[in-house]
This record gives C-alpha cells, structure tokens and sequence, in this order.
C-alpha cells in the first residue's frame, strides 16, 4: 500500500519534474504497475463526468447505450521509460487505457482513449491502431450484459423444443428452475466482417457441463442492439439441420426425428470426485511432496520489483491480455524491455456446425480478468508468495482477484550442473555440484473450458524460460459417427474435437543495449582432405552463420524447417573472448504446422510464423486486440504489415514475435480433464556469449566433495550453505475463497 501512496505523491508533487539520477529499482519498476484500485476508480468518475462523452454511471438493460468497457494501465513509451530508468529524463506521466462501446450513437462504434494524467485525470484523447481502421461496434468483446440478454431471449426462442428437450434429456431450457440446460457460445460469431451471429452448444448444467452436450446447437443472430429483434437462423440437432425451432419440434411430435438421447445417470465422469484404486495399493489419501524453504525465501517482492539472483525486473497483469514483464535485466544489464503473452489461440475442427466454426482468440475474452484464485498447495506451493489483482474490465468500478498471481522458488529436481571426475580405479578426484533452483512467476487464464498456466522461469544462470500448460477441460461436441474423422469418442454421447494451441508472445530484447542485429547459425557438413593422413576424407560438421538483414529474411513460417539457433547480438559489445555479447531464442514446441483456412487466420497473422523479427515501433505495440475474436477478417492489427516494409534490422531496436503451439486430438484419458504432462510449450531466453563463464558461478549452494586419503576414507566436503536444510513444511491448513468482488 505505501508504493500506491508514494507513486501518488510523486506523480503529484512533480518531484522528477527535473533531470534526476537513476531511480531505485523499486521507483522504476513502480511506472509499470497497475493501476490501483483509487486510480481505476478515477478515470471512471472522470470520464463519466465528460457530457460529451454520454456514458451511463450505471449498467441499463440496453446494449443501445455509451458505456465504458475497460480500464487499465497504458503503458509507458519506449523511449520515455529507457531515459527514466538509466537516469537521463523525469518520470513518465502515468496514463491510462480506456475502452468505450458508443452503442447508443446512430453509427455504433468501439472507441479506445488515453486518459491522464494519474492520480487526478484531466484530460482524455482517441487513439487508434497502426492504419488507423475504425473498430466496428460488432468486433467489440460480449458484455456480462449481452450474455444476459441471450440467455432471455433463448429462454423465449426454446419455448417450442420444451417437450423435446425434456423427453429425451430430462433437462430443458425455457421456464427452468432446476434440471436446467445451459450454453457454450463459439466464435468468430459469423462468416465475415459486421456479422454477429453465434452458434451455441445447449448442454446439462451441471458439474463438467462441458463434457455434457445434449445434441443441439444454435445460430443465434444477435447483431441488432435491440434483443427483440434477435433470432434463432439454423438449428442443428443429432445430425440434422432446421430452419426453426418450430419445424423441429414440429417434426418430433409426428415422430418423424432420429433422436438424441443422452444418458443421464452416470454424470460422475465429469467431476474431480475419486473413482477406482491403483493396483500397487501405494497411499494417495496423505500428503505427497511439497516445496518448503526452510531458511526463508531467497528472492524478493517490493511492490512490482522482483529480485531473485542476478535478475531484477518488473511485472503487472494486464487486464487485456495477461502477464506482462519488463526492465529485464541480469546482474544490472538490461536483456530485455518487455517479454508478454499477446495471445492464445485455438482451432478446432468437427461435423457440427459449432464445432467447425470453433477459432478462439483468447484475449477477446479478457485473458487477465480470467486469473482467478491459485490453490495453496495446487496450484502454487503453500509458501509463494501470492498477489491479488484488481481489474475494472465489464464492471461498475474496481474488482479484486485474490491470489491471482503467485511466485515461488522451485527446486527443479535435476542439478543445474554437476561432476562426478572419476580416477577410473573405482574412485574419483572430486565430485561438484550445484542444486538446480529457479524462480516462478505463475498466473492462468480460464477461457471457458480451458485452463492456461502461464510460467515464466529465472534460472540463475542467465536462463529465462516462458512456458504454458494447458488443463481443464476439452471443447466437446455430441457423438455422431461423422464425428470421429475429427477427433475421440470420450463418452457415449461425447466427442472431443481435434484442435491446434498457438500461444504468442512478444519478446523486446535489448541484448548488451537497444541496438541489436540477428542472425541464425546452424550447422552444414563438409568433405575435406585429411590433413593428417593422405588419401583420407574427413566429413565433420561446421557452423553455417547467416546475418538477417531485413525483416522479411527474419521470418519463418511453419511448415519450413527453424533454424537451430536464433541469435540477437549486440554489434559493438563483445564478451572477454572476443564474441558479440548474444542471447538466443530456443522454442520448446512440437507445431510443424498451423491450421490456417482461408480468411479466418487473418486476426491472428503473427501466428503464421515460429518467428518473426521486426524493427521496434510504438505503433506496433502489440500483434493481436480485444477484437480479433470477433472480427477476424477485417482485424485492428495486421501484424504482416508489421513486416510488409521489410524495414533494415542491422544495428536496430529490434523485437521478437515468438508463438508456440501444439495439436491436440483428445482422447479418453481427458477425461475429467486435460492432464498437464505433455501438454506444455513455451521457449527460453539463453546466454550466448553474453557472459565470460556461466554466471551461476556466483551463486553460494554449490557443494563440492574431495578425497582426503587413498583409500577413500574421509572426505572434505566444502559449500557455502548450511549443512542441514531444517524443518521444512509450515502446519497452516488449506483455504481458500474464490470470489472475486467490486470493492
């Protein structure tokens, strides 16, 4: 609470307002924090008391009215930041995003602004994406408030299907208070840009619903402002398309539909509740293993500052898009200005039409609002350190999401390095090792069915690594024989659809200083004469080195071949050796290939590519926006026209476009959920010669053992670290809410 007060005093008194020198780490990382709850709430009441503006203070029964969508912290430019931080500028202004649905104008739109400066907001101004293409109000997000009236409206559409329904699932929709059917909607809602029309999944409420379909799906036009003006289009049901609910039901009481009739008594299959025994009879009912610090933690929180080893850097949960890090540095050298998720994407194919029609774009659903609370002991071990986030995203003021975030130091199982230096007599010299340790920043992000664990890992080598696992549980459709040339029969009246993870990042190295270049090495064979034996060949491989002039050279798209090693250098900086100071990307992911169609990839171009390298420009800030989902034909961001210019990379400010993925075909054992062992992709940041030896050399845990005598006898054990670790695992109990409120 003191760093929210003290950033307000700064930014109040103006005390930076001349040059200054560099700020304490804390101060820096402070101008990439979240807004506070008070700071939320005063671009709100700001921009609620702008006339012009129009928007309603309260939430109305009316998507014909002007009302703000989101807040959240815009963040510093570039080059504002880099001059605050090496101590050469003030402090940036602290700004804000604003996101507002104009719904009650003739010509409906989605206008985004910056408003500031904070504590006491004063003014507001548009801004729009590279290209300056307006925001259609149909690419907006769907409100809480739209997923209301839907539901009302359905609850009038299905009146015909009532005895349908009943008869063959024993749940129904319209006028229902208990044994009720719920929906899951699919998007892009449409076939092109302006439509909003969304196929739902009717399914049993309750625990699992997704893995509970009942054999019917809808198009839903809901375009018009007006909800009386919505209407069921198509109806898809066992196989069969209708025009109506009316013919549908018509045609089921002259007995003339193949029906669907799920099975309703065996609903356990979906919940976490414990079924059947292991056959080595082994205990499960006591505590397994846990991570424990049995001297305290060795890293450090101080506001958004995190200190662990030699790395320092900022972190903030985005409301938008997730977790966001910046001022990476190692040892005080900045590695990076920015490494953050940009989006998550999944494709799905299938012989139901919402199944076919399934291509998720994640950050349309507001990936940070979606951290919910992390599990002690589960989800996070019961010693992290866990922070609550505070989103005004679709709301009337400020929520808080407790434990949204968490951060731990995880004993990693395997020796960062070790050696055993055997003497080959059944002895040895010496034995060194170093424990392996790394640092874990964790959130997730639970887009309907799926659970996204989101990691980024500190290693103390240099090491940075970002990973995501996917759980929870699979996009199922209802069981037709179709359906298994698209994925698994899971259960008797259930199919899980094949689908395509592409998870994206964007990467703003700053190797060594601002000015970096790339090149890839990998490594060809060549064929040449023994020089030490005439008449001999010798094949052996060498390095094969090609510099990256421009951004089209610096693309590579999937389905070809990545080169092995991805190298960002500083052109001026060498390491003591004489090698340009270098880091390189290494992607964990096992995607040949993407499933692109033609016309709906286009919201998310950037996932075209494994790779892609661009010169660094505020206008290109981020690959994807809140309205890909939604209209992903016609998309606020065009991420090729980021490379279109193919701009020089040579000795630039250059930044990595990193996406991963993996093919998903379900199977029976996802049931009840997608187990994450398998189903993790990610990528790491790695020295390359940016060091003169590995930098974990300055770490105090490594133990080394060295014989005292011939026969092995006694031993010299030297470390650094106390002998014994001590007690270990803390008595608390296990809690936990899960609410997340206004305040």
């Amino acid at each position: 609470m003191w760093l929210e007060t003290l950033q307000w005093v700064v930014a109040a008194l103006g005390v930076l307002a001349s040059a200054s020198p560099i700020p304490a780490p804390q101060l820096g990382a402070s101008i990439f924090a979240d807004l506070s709850p008070a700071e939320l709430r005063a671009v709100r009441t700001f921009l609620l008391s702008r006339p012009e503006l129009g928007l309603a203070a309260n939430r109305r029964d009316s998507l014909a009215s002007n009302s703000l969508f989101l807040v959240e912290l815009q963040v510093p430019r570039k080059s504002q930041a880099l001059q605050f931080l090496n101590g050469g500028s003030p402090r940036p202004p602290r700004l804000a995003r604003a996101i507002v649905f104009f719904g009650e104008q003739a010509q409906p739109n989605v206008t985004e602004f910056v408003v500031g400066p904070l504590p006491w907001p004063s003014y507001y101004r548009a801004v729009s994406y590279k290209g300056g293409r307006p925001i259609p109000f149909a690419a907006r997000p769907v409100t809480l408030l739209e997923y209301e009236l839907m539901h009302r409206r359905l609850l009038e559409l299905t009146e015909p299907l009532y005895r349908l329904l009943r008869d063959t699932t024993g749940f129904w929709y319209h006028n229902c208070s208990q044994r009720c059917l719920t929906f899951s909607d699919v998007a892009p809602r449409g076939l092109g840009p302006g439509e909003r029309r969304s196929w739902l999944i009717l399914q049993r409420l309750v625990e699992g619903h997704f893995l509970h379909p009942v054999g019917l799906e809808l198009l839903l036009d809901h375009r018009s402002r007006d909800p009386r003006r919505w209407t069921l289009q198509r109806l898809w049901y066992n196989g069969q398309y209708f025009a109506s609910a009316q013919e549908l039901a018509w045609r089921y009481e002259r007995g003339e539909l193949a029906l669907a009739c799920p099975t309703t008594p065996e609903l356990l299959f979906s919940t976490y509740v414990p079924r059947g025994h292991f056959s080595t009879g082994t205990p499960t009912a006591v505590h397994g293993a846990k991570v424990c610090e049995p001297q305290g933690k060795r890293y450090r929180l101080q506001g958004n500052l995190v200190e662990y080893g030699g790395w320092r850097l900022a972190l903030r949960l985005r409301s938008s898009a997730g977790l966001q890090l910046f001022d990476l540095r190692f040892n005080g050298e900045q590695l990076a200005h920015e490494l953050s998720v940009q989006e998550a994407v999944a494709f799905y194919g299938g012989s139901t039409p919402a199944a076919m029609q399934t291509k998720y774009i994640d950050s349309a659903w507001g990936m940070g609002t979606l951290a919910h609370e992390l599990a002690p002991g589960i989800d996070c071990p019961e010693v992290a350190t866990y922070l609550d986030a505070h989103h005004l995203y679709d709301a009337a003021g400020p929520v808080r999401y407790p434990r949204a975030l968490c951060l731990f130091e995880l004993p990693t199982g395997v020796p960062l390095r070790r050696h055993f230096d055997s003497d080959f007599r059944g002895g040895y010299r010496f034995y060194g090792g170093l424990e392996g340790q790394a640092l874990v920043l964790r959130t997730t992000a639970t887009v309907y069915n799926y659970d996204y664990i989101w990691d980024v890992l500190l290693y103390p080598n240099g090491v940075l690594e970002a990973k995501v696992h996917a759980t929870g549980y699979v996009h199922a459709t209802f069981y037709t024989p179709q359906g298994l040339r698209y994925g698994s029969r899971l259960h008797r009246d259930v199919l899980g659809n094949l689908h395509t993870h592409l998870l994206h990042y964007k990467v703003d190295l700053d190797v060594a200083g601002t000015r970096n270049s790339f090149e890839t090495v990998d490594v060809c064979f060549e064929n040449i004469s023994n020089p030490w034996s005439a008449g001999e060949r010798v094949v052996q491989p060498r390095l094969h080195r090609r510099p990256r002039h421009s951004e089209r050279q610096a693309t590579f798209p999937f389905g070809r071949a990545l080169p092995r090693y991805l190298l960002f250098s500083s052109p001026t900086q060498h390491n003591r050796w004489g090698h340009p100071r270098s880091y390189r990307i290494q992607h964990s992911s096992p995607l040949g290939h993407t499933p692109w169609g033609a016309g709906a990839h286009h919201g998310l171009l950037a996932g075209r590519y494994h790779l892609a390298v661009t010169r660094h420009h505020e206008k290109e800030a981020t690959s994807s926006s809140p309205y890909a989902q939604h209209d992903p034909w016609q998309p606020a961001v065009d991420f090729e026209s980021f490379i279109r210019n193919d701009e020089n990379i040579e000795n630039q400010d250059l930044v990595a476009w990193v996406t991963v993925g993996f093919l998903h075909i379900p199977h029976a054992e996802d049931v009840p959920n997608t187990a994450t062992p398998g189903n993790a992709v990610g990528f790491f940041l790695r020295p390359f010669n940016f060091f003169d030896e590995d930098p974990s050399v300055a770490s105090r845990s490594p133990v080394i053992v060295r014989p005292q005598d011939p026969a092995f006898a006694h031993v010299a054990i030297q470390r650094w670290t106390p002998a014994s670790p001590g007690p270990c695992v803390s008595a608390e109990p296990f809690t936990y809410n899960g609410t997340y409120r206004q305040e």
